[in-house]
């Protein structure tokens, strides 16, 4: 299978996860204000719930925008030079991003999941292991790292 054919099936999972993590908040928050406005009872494990599906959501769309080419960028300076130079540029960018994928997703969020493991920390309400939530961030560096690949593919077919 191609690398193309492989992206476009991660990628198409990570768009269904997300929205279903979105289904996921809004029915959380909707519940939290439903029980705390008409309740004398109001739910205490939806604030920590919510935080943890945003968490989970803002990595892994992050990593879906940047396969779409939708993250903020500088195309107006960068469309002004040559293809050439565009091309260039953008191989470049792509080195930056698999440098800090590496470092600060894979290896840092690793660390911290591990250490969150070791610890055996668990989250207050749910009691969820924290390092669950910490995995966010190395799943979303090794799906930094396979686009990038892809990415760096396509540029360096023109």
């Amino acid at each position: 299978m191609s690398l193309a054919k492989v992206c476009n099936r991660v990628d198409y999972f990570l768009e269904v996860f997300t929205s279903a993590l979105m289904v996921g908040l809004v029915l959380d928050v909707t519940w939290q204000v439903v029980t705390r406005f008409f309740t004398d009872n109001p739910s205490s494990f939806t604030e920590e719930l919510a935080r943890f599906f945003l968490i989970w959501i803002a990595f892994l769309g992050a990593a879906h925008v940047f396969r779409k080419g939708a993250h903020l960028g500088l195309d107006y300076f960068v469309e002004k030079f040559s293809p050439d130079a565009q091309n260039k540029i953008v191989k470049t960018i792509l080195v930056f991003v698999v440098i800090f994928s590496v470092c600060i997703l894979l290896i840092g969020g690793s660390s911290l999941a591990y250490l969150a493991w070791d610890l055996d920390q668990s989250s207050a309400s749910l009691g969820l292991p924290i390092s669950i939530v910490y995995l966010a961030i190395p799943v979303s560096g090794v799906l930094f790292l396979l686009f990038s690949a892809e990415s760096f593919k396509n540029y360096s077919n023109i």
